[in-house]
């Protein structure tokens, strides 16, 4: 398995240069490159050309772009917002040589029935599904753990990958989305392990379903998540792509950022060796 680092972990202490030099000194195959901040932010210094050369030259290569954000149930000028976004992901997919784009339902406190959640989901991610087709990206959805995200549960977005059925439509697995809204193991253990594309590794404090948050997240291995149960499933159905540690913790954003970037790793393989073939710090 590959390691990969999301810079949500490093969101308000580095910037995308920093991650790139740390991450690639310290051994990690692959970044998540965060499009709402840390690329446009590098693009007001230097060039995607200047960003491509850094990955020719270097061992980290681009995993993601992360993300497309809200794609489903928008309105008519929201829909064309989204299909505009993913078209200029695909050409800077192209040139940088990135393999997925994350892809974040929509978000929202409007009660919408979950048909109409699917129907929607479904809908886009067929079109998306062409549109990223010439290009050989793939798009990978990431179910959110919160209770006002229009798909929140490991169970309901596999059954939306699993109507889609295009083979560049899979998911991202987050151990703390899974286990924010208490999605169930046995359907893990029931899944195509080929429709993960990315798995998310974390850990949280242990507050109630429902209630957790983002900034609840700590390093994996350090709190409640049943870390041992969901990896040991992922081994049984034969997943084995790219573990990408991901935090949002705001104590951790007050460290330096090539230590958080160091201990990040040190945690992640401490956790995930025990099931898979990682190198060592």
């Amino acid at each position: 398995m590959k390691l990969c680092f999301n810079q949500a972990t490093t969101l308000e202490n580095s910037n995308l240069a920093k991650d790139l030099e740390y991450c690639d000194k310290h051994g990690y195959d692959f970044i998540e490159i965060r499009t709402m901040d840390k690329l446009p932010e590098y693009l007001k210094e230097k060039s995607l050309d200047e960003l491509a050369e850094f990955f020719n030259t270097h061992n980290i290569k681009p995993l993601a772009l992360n993300a497309l954000v809200f794609f489903n149930n928008r309105d008519e000028a929201g829909y064309k917002e989204i299909i505009d976004d993913f078209k200029e992901k695909m050409e800077t997919a192209k040139r940088l040589g990135v393999k997925y784009v994350v892809a974040v339902p929509l978000v929202t406190e409007q009660k919408i029935l979950k048909q109409d959640i699917k129907n929607s989901c479904v809908k886009v991610l067929e079109e998306l599904s062409d549109i990223a087709q010439p290009y050989g990206v793939k798009i990978a959805v990431e179910f959110v753990g919160h209770p006002q995200c229009t798909v929140n549960t490991f169970g309901q977005v596999y059954d939306i990958v699993e109507t889609v059925n295009r083979d560049n439509v899979g998911f991202v697995l987050d151990c703390f989305h899974f286990h924010a809204m208490g999605s169930n193991l046995e359907d893990l253990k029931k899944a195509d392990g080929s429709k993960i594309f990315i798995l998310h590794i974390d850990d949280t404090e242990d507050f109630p379903i429902g209630f957790l948050t983002d900034e609840d997240r700590v390093w994996p291995g350090c709190g409640a998540i049943d870390l041992d149960s969901i990896l040991l499933t992922l081994k049984e159905i034969g997943f084995s792509e790219v573990v990408s540690v991901e935090l949002f913790r705001p104590e951790y954003y007050k460290l330096d950022a090539e230590e958080v970037i160091k201990m990040a790793k040190e945690t992640t393989i401490k956790v995930v060796s025990k099931y898979y073939d990682l190198q060592p710090v």
